[in-house]
């Protein structure tokens, strides 16, 4: 937005708090508010200077675009305005009008002083620095915070960027100050947990500085409080700490909790970044959680029934066309294997939300399969042992699957390979018999 928009747009939204008519008016010569405070409140000496104080700070129109550069000595008399107007709303007696009138002054007053400070300038689209893709903002009203200063985001007046990366938020100003280079890069190179609950090293390995930006840090808050990032164990000021929560990703597999913890700026980001990413393996992780959490097993059984019906869809021309598999677009992992977990699955499962989504899914599949697809049906087995009941497929929860050629058994006539297999037992001696084939040949 140009300036001149900025100022109609200001211009519209800015009301007159002494324009109430003729008897209410200040006595002719005297700016608003000389007439509203007392003399002996302000103690100014009237000389070429203080009037210019009082014109900067108290005059009527606050926006106005002056000739040339400020410079130092504008922003104090501005500042000096500032500070008479604070003394003056004090003063004024409680929900007063001329009070409210002020307050409202006030606000016009700070910011003119912002805009001073950070005057509308020519900014780039897109921004990158050190590896931030920083995008530049347009919206006005949404209020945020820059992670860099950590000081409130004027978007109307202030220009700010967003790295479409990580998420890091900042101003247009504060952009050559940043240090820390985008989270989204170590989730590339180094997509893997700590997996150590709060793994402390101590402030004092740490020489009593900020884990990140190396600011001094104490337990005692002087000269900044020490925070303690739950995740990575070491302790940060409070410009890299804002007491953040998030789910410990340790505390989950380990203990199985869910509680969130305080973690720094940097480590939220990352938890967020990766808490859809499949990287944990629990059966090698921490085996024993499977016996603990009935949940788990029920998952990891509905996965394992899906990745035998795989086969099925991708060789079936109507599957293809409905695009059955793409229930599952948001966990791609489960169509892949049945062993890996992402940390918002195991959220899911402890809240119950994933059994019921996959109960459903299943459902869908095994329908088509068994009963929707002709197709599907002519690719199930029968029993060649008992040679009795239904068309069987290796989803069914009574059957059992021959481990070397696949066929499907009622599981009251195959007790895991303790039963000779007939296909297995087929494909053997046929082997046999082309055996001497081949020799006379």
């Amino acid at each position: 937005m140009e300036y001149d928009e900025k100022l109609a747009l200001f211009r519209q939204a800015r009301l007159n708090p002494f324009d109430r008519g003729e008897d209410d008016r200040p006595p002719e010569g005297k700016t608003p508010l000389q007439h509203a405070a007392r003399p002996e409140l302000f103690n100014v000496t009237r000389t070429p200077s203080s009037d210019r104080t009082m014109d900067l700070g108290l005059a009527e129109d606050h926006f106005s675009r002056p000739v040339g550069s400020f410079v130092a000595s504008d922003i104090e008399q501005l500042k000096m305005a500032i500070e008479e107007c604070k003394k003056l709303i004090l003063e004024l007696p409680e929900h007063s009008e001329r009070q409210k009138d002020t307050v409202v002054k006030l606000i016009h007053l700070r910011l003119k002083l912002q805009e001073l400070k950070d005057p509308e300038e020519d900014e780039p689209n897109l921004r990158i620095l050190l590896e931030h893709r920083f995008s530049k903002e347009k919206s006005k009203s949404v209020k945020q915070t820059c992670d860099k200063c950590s000081t409130i985001i004027w978007g109307l007046i202030q220009t700010w960027y967003t790295c479409t990366g990580c998420y890091y938020r900042c101003h247009s100003k504060c952009m050559n100050l940043i240090t820390k280079p985008c989270v989204r890069s170590k989730v590339s190179h180094q997509s893997e947990y700590e997996l150590s609950i709060c793994p402390e090293i101590g402030l004092d390995r740490q020489d009593y500085r900020c884990a990140e930006c190396r600011a001094p840090v104490s337990l005692r808050g002087v000269p900044s409080e020490a925070r303690q990032c739950d995740y990575t164990g070491q302790y940060y000021c409070s410009t890299c700490h804002w007491n953040d929560t998030a789910v410990i990703p340790a505390r989950v597999i380990h203990n199985w909790e869910f509680e969130p913890r305080k973690v720094c700026r940097s480590s939220m980001r990352y938890l967020a970044l990766m808490i859809s990413r499949p990287v944990l393996k629990l059966k090698e992780i921490n085996p024993l959680l499977f016996n603990f959490v009935e949940e788990l097993v029920e998952i990891r059984k509905l996965r394992q029934d899906i990745l035998l019906m795989k086969p099925y869809f991708i060789t079936c021309k109507e599957a293809m066309e409905a695009r059955l598999l793409l229930q599952l677009q948001d966990r791609q992992h489960f169509v892949e294997n049945d062993d890996m977990y992402s940390l918002q699955d195991l959220i899911d499962i402890s809240t119950g939300r994933l059994s019921c989504s996959l109960t459903e899914i299943h459902t869908t599949f095994a329908k088509h399969i068994k009963l929707d697809c002709e197709r599907c049906q002519a690719k199930g087995f029968v029993c060649e042992l008992c040679k009795e009941g239904d068309i069987l497929f290796p989803f069914d929860s009574h059957t059992s699957v021959c481990h070397d050629c696949s066929a499907v058994f009622h599981r009251d006539c195959y007790y895991d390979n303790s039963t000779t297999c007939p296909r297995c037992a087929r494909m053997t001696e046929r082997k046999q018999d082309d055996i001497p084939d081949e020799k006379e040949a």
